[in-house]
């Protein structure tokens, strides 16, 4: 086994909320293993502040989250990815850069939390549930591993 993590660029329109969640799930569920990135299409310019209430509130580390373009992992410089996945149906559809590399490709279509209306218990509610969906595809992609995502 090599010592190089696999990388891994979750993608989303805003990157606000799942693509950030997807992001420290395998940084932390990885064991240094797999090394995971955000991005998104259309970037809202900051992460959604129940996603950085969430992942304080279950012990995930937000220093340094930003949202920010898919742009930024299209170069030349940036890490090359083992697997680029899509976290929501809108940036499955878009026409992504071309990845050095050329990476396996996953979509795993969640439900939008930021979109989420109501009281601020029950927006924060829709994030927690969709934590949780995300953190189980996440579990379950780092169990199976790299050959096998197209199962998770």
């Amino acid at each position: 086994m090599t010592d190089t993590p696999l990388h891994v660029l979750v993608l989303c329109t805003g990157n606000s909320a799942r693509s950030v969640l997807a992001e420290c799930l395998i940084n932390d569920l990885g064991g240094g293993r797999w090394r995971a990135f955000s991005a998104g299409s259309h970037p809202t310019g900051r992460v959604n502040p129940l996603t950085l209430e969430i992942l304080a509130e279950k012990g995930h580390a937000t220093t340094g989250l930003r949202s920010k373009s898919w742009d930024e992992f299209a170069t030349p410089e940036a890490p090359r990815m083992d697997l680029v996945i899509t976290v929501c149906d809108n940036a499955a559809g878009e026409v992504c850069p071309l990845w050095p590399g050329a990476p396996r490709k996953l979509h795993l279509g969640f439900p939008d939390p930021a979109a989420a209306e109501g009281s601020p218990a029950e927006r924060l509610a829709m994030f927690r549930t969709v934590y949780a969906m995300i953190e189980d595809k996440m579990r379950r992609l780092i169990t199976l591993g790299l050959d096998r995502a197209g199962e998770v």
